[in-house]
C-alpha cells in the first residue's frame, strides 16, 4: 500500500491531468451533436469490428464440426438422386405400377490416414462394423470415386484407394457410352492421372471428353471420374489406352461416402448361380 501511494503521489499531476481531460471530453460529446455521433460512429465502428474479429475465431474452431454437418448433408442428397434408385416398374396388361426404390445410400465417414505417394496406397476413415461398413463396399468423394474397403474394424475402416494398382473401375465414355477400366500406376504413379483400357480402336475418342462410372460395379452409374486428356494412346492391340485427368484431389481428401448397395448381396446370389450353371 505504502508503495502505491508513493507512486501516486510521484505522478499526481499526470493522473490530474488524465482526469480534467476525460471530464473535457465528456463534456465536449455531451454538449456538441457532431462531436458526439463521431464518436459514437467510432465506437460502433470499433465495436462492430471487435465482434466480427471473435465470431470469425468461433467460425474456424467449428469448422471441423461445420464440415461434418455438410458431408452429413451431402450424404443424406446423394441418396435422394435418381442415380441412387432404381425402377421398380411393372406393365401387364392394364396394370401398371410404377415405383422409384432406394438402391443406394451413403454413409460419410472423415479420412483420418492417407497415402498418395506409393505404389498401392491406402486410406484410414473413422467409420466401421458400428456404422453398417463392410468389406468391399465402395467408397466415393464429392467429385469421383476414392477406392474400395478392404478392412473393417468396430469404428475404423481401411479403404484401398483407387490410387493402388490392384484397384480397377468400370467406367464409360459419355459420348459413345463405351465401357472399359479404369486403372492407375501405368501413368508413373502420378495421383492426379489415370487410364481408361480395354476401350476399342474404333472407338472414337474426343480430347476433353468425360469418363463416368458405368455402373456395372460397386458404384452408381453417371459419377464423374475425369476428363480425357490423350485419346490415341494405343497400347498395340485391339483396344486403346486413353490418358485420363482425375476429377478428384486425393492429395487434401478429408470426407468421404460409403456406398451402401441394397441390391448387392441378391445379385452376387444370382451371379454366383450362373457360374455354377455355366
Amino acid at each position: 500500500m505504502r508503495n502505491l501511494l508513493i507512486f501516486i503521489s510521484k505522478y499526481s499531476a499526470f493522473f490530474l491531468f488524465i482526469i480534467i481531460f476525460g471530464f473535457s471530453l465528456i463534456l465536449v460529446i455531451q454538449n456538441n451533436s457532431f462531436q458526439r455521433s463521431s464518436i459514437l460512429n467510432s465506437s460502433n465502428y470499433f465495436i462492430g469490428n471487435l465482434y466480427t474479429s471473435v465470431n470469425n475465431f468461433k467460425s474456424y474452431l467449428h469448422l471441423s464440426e461445420d464440415n461434418l454437418l455438410l458431408s452429413r448433408e451431402n450424404a443424406a442428397l446423394r441418396s435422394r438422386l435418381k442415380s441412387s434408385q432404381y425402377s421398380n416398374h411393372l406393365t401387364q396388361g392394364e396394370v401398371r405400377d410404377s415405383l422409384q426404390e432406394l438402391r443406394y445410400t451413403f454413409t460419410e465417414a472423415k479420412v483420418i490416414n492417407n497415402s498418395v505417394s506409393f505404389k498401392n496406397n491406402i486410406l484410414t476413415i473413422n467409420r466401421g462394423s458400428k456404422h453398417g461398413i463392410k468389406k468391399g463396399m465402395g467408397v466415393i468423394g464429392t467429385k469421383g470415386v476414392v477406392g474400395i474397403v478392404l478392412n473393417v474394424s468396430e469404428h475404423f475402416s481401411t479403404v484401398q484407394s483407387f490410387l493402388n494398382s490392384d484397384t480397377k473401375i468400370s467406367s464409360s465414355l459419355v459420348n459413345s457410352n463405351a465401357f472399359g477400366s479404369l486403372v492407375w500406376g501405368d501413368n508413373n504413379f502420378d495421383p492426379q492421372v489415370a487410364i481408361l483400357k480395354d476401350i476399342p480402336n474404333h472407338v472414337k475418342v474426343a480430347k476433353g471428353e468425360k469418363v463416368i462410372t458405368s455402373g456395372f460395379s460397386l458404384f452408381p452409374a453417371g459419377i464423374l471420374l475425369g476428363t480425357v486428356i490423350q485419346p490415341d494412346l494405343e497400347s498395340g492391340d485391339s483396344f486403346l489406352n486413353i490418358s485420363v485427368a482425375l476429377e478428384l484431389d486425393f492429395i487434401s481428401l478429408q470426407y468421404v461416402y460409403v456406398v451402401t448397395d441394397n441390391l448387392a448381396d441378391e445379385k452376387i446370389v444370382l451371379e454366383d448361380k450362373s457360374k455354377d450353371n455355366g
